[in-house]
């Protein structure tokens, strides 16, 4: 071989990465086409380096998703993130900050990181088959330099053959996978097992590959849809009757299965008996009515974490509040509206906040804004408050404001929010007339003579000073549609199983070699070789060695150990 020394390496003249060619030029590499870039490319995607990168990226894409609202889940903070922070909202708008699990870039990562899995998966696959397949690696020439290495000398007359026959009989029923070996004096057995932690890995992998398709398949299938429902009040499962409708790109209209579900009833229970949580609540319970097409209608309870499963779809309890009954008549006690109007609890003791709007029977269109306390209390200050969660001592607050509510411009607008810009405000605040005040079953006189307003007592036949029942409640539900949950729950527990196979089954290898020694003796050596972290190797080869001997050399039943290689 002619070699050729440089000023800082020693190579083969003609060595492919030798700095100096034999003309004193540098090596000019043939450059890559494009099907040589393509291959260049995906070996880079789908490395673990690339893939662990790619989650990183992910983990690091979903934290915007946590610091402003998201059109998906919260549109009205998005709506007032936009009248808060109009500049700032509009650049983050572009760049699609409230619509995060849905951007192009979000996407962009989540299926590259998808890519990379399965290009990952696949060659480790073909290469575990393989290894399957195959048998253990030849013994090594030194077993002195691996771990746990000890040795025995068999007893007299023992056969070498004989000796190594024994210990493939124990490995084989520890579970090992052996080969035998065989060199002049020489006979070795070569054992291997833990291909489960490889399998485990691959079976976690692949089932974290079947939650993401699953996933995606469930997601553009299925829908999600709000209804807030008062009590008495009944829900039928159809587009137009959702309060708000998130839908599957892929969904279907025709895949929502007809049933009615009444809300019959709610019943809290708070805490009174300990001072430190008093006014806690310990246990919401819904009792509806569902009724399926074709099917006897039965009577069920929806609790907190409790769903309900009705035709396809599982119905959530969120949140709840009460509903006052409020009645507004004109000056001739023509009923002008009347409605059960949830009011949206602002604190733990719901203190409630609520709109009314009157747009047509009276004189002016109307709007009431109020607050409603379950158990009404007095500050120092003078404002009222709730000192209690439950119907101690009910009041209703309201403001009257008379003028246009906006409507018949046709833009859509909330029910829970009033716009007062073309309204003037007739009671509270600077307009020196008192707010109203009501009590269930009170009626007072709106201003400028246009007729009265009446807080309902729901319980027509309560006593004085009981006020229990007196305010009809409400329960927001969540009726939530996954074709693919039992499959997301299938590849969940697959990835848990291959996850802890892969954590606690040792991947290992035990040699056993006979010796002839030249008066007739023969020697044995044990050594073993871990792929990772194994703390039992030792132990194992150890007690490889003594069971080995023991069958060797046999004892009496009641001393052999039956511990475990």
């Amino acid at each position: 071989m002619n070699d050729r020394v440089g000023p800082t390496v020693s190579r083969p003249y003609d060595h492919h990465d030798s700095r100096v060619a034999a003309s004193g030029d540098r090596i000019t590499e043939p450059p890559l086409d494009f099907i040589g870039w393509l291959r260049w490319f995906w070996r880079q995607l789908t490395s673990m380096r690339t893939a662990l990168l790619l989650l990183l990226l992910l983990a690091m894409a979903a934290v915007p998703g946590s610091l402003v609202p998201q059109r998906t889940a919260d549109p009205n903070g998005v709506t007032q993130y936009f009248a808060d922070n109009p500049d700032l909202a509009s650049a983050l708008d572009k760049v699609q900050a409230f619509d995060v699990y849905s951007s192009v870039w979000f996407s962009a990562i989540y299926l590259l990181l998808f890519v990379s899995l399965i290009g990952c998966v696949i060659p480790r696959t073909r290469h575990h088959l393989r290894a399957l397949r195959a048998k253990p690696p030849k013994t090594p020439a030194r077993l002195g330099r691996l771990a746990g290495f000890t040795t025995r000398d068999a007893p007299a007359g023992t056969d070498a053959a004989a000796a190594i026959d024994s210990a493939r009989s124990l490995l084989r029923f520890g579970g090992y996978r052996v080969a035998l070996f065989e060199s002049g004096s020489e006979v070795s057995i070569s054992a291997e097992r833990g291909f489960l932690r490889e399998s485990g890995n691959l079976l976690f992998h692949l089932a974290l590959i079947g939650i993401l398709i699953v996933g995606g398949f469930g997601s553009g299938f299925g829908f999600s849809g709000q209804r807030v429902l008062v009590e008495g009040q009944t829900f039928v499962n159809t587009l137009l009757a959702y309060d708000s409708f998130k839908p599957g790109r892929f969904f279907d209209e025709e895949r929502l299965d007809p049933y009615t579900l009444a809300l019959d009833s709610f019943d809290v229970e708070y805490e009174t008996l300990n001072l430190k949580a008093y006014g806690q609540p310990v246990d919401y319970t819904a009792g509806v009515t569902v009724a399926v097409q074709g099917k006897t209608a039965r009577t069920d309870e929806v609790k907190v974490n409790a769903p309900l499963r009705v035709a396809g779809t599982d119905v959530f309890l969120l949140g709840n509040g009460y509903a006052p009954t409020i009645t507004v008549r004109d000056p001739k006690g023509n009923i002008a509206f009347t409605d059960s109007v949830p009011f949206l609890p602002q604190d733990a003791n719901l203190t409630s906040l609520g709109v009314v709007k009157v747009p047509d029977g009276l004189a002016q269109q109307l709007g009431l804004t109020g607050f409603f306390y379950p158990t009404q209390a007095k500050a120092q200050s003078g404002a009222y408050f709730s000192s209690f969660p439950d119907l101690e001592y009910p009041m209703l607050t309201l403001n009257v404001y008379a003028g246009g509510l906006g409507l018949d411009a046709g833009v859509p607008a909330s029910v829970y929010a009033l716009n007062t810009d073309k309204m003037t405000q007739l009671t509270g605040g600077d307009t020196g007339t008192k707010s109203l005040e009501l009590k269930p079953g009170q009626t007072q006189e709106l201003p400028n003579g246009l007729g009265t307003v009446t807080f309902e007592n729901a319980d027509s036949g309560a006593t004085d000073g009981d006020f229990s029942g007196s305010v009809l409640r409400f329960a927001s539900f969540d009726v939530n549609n996954d074709p693919a949950q039992g499959w997301v729950l299938l590849f969940s527990v697959l990835a848990l199983l291959g996850l802890l196979t892969s954590l606690f089954v040792p991947r290992r290898r035990i040699w056993v070699k006979a010796i002839r020694r030249e008066n007739g003796s023969v020697c044995l050596e044990y050594a073993g070789l871990a792929r990772g972290d194994d703390p039992a190797l030792e132990a194992a080869v150890f007690t490889l060695a003594k069971r080995h001997n023991a069958v060797l050399a046999p004892t009496p039943p009641s001393t052999q150990t039956t511990e475990p290689i």
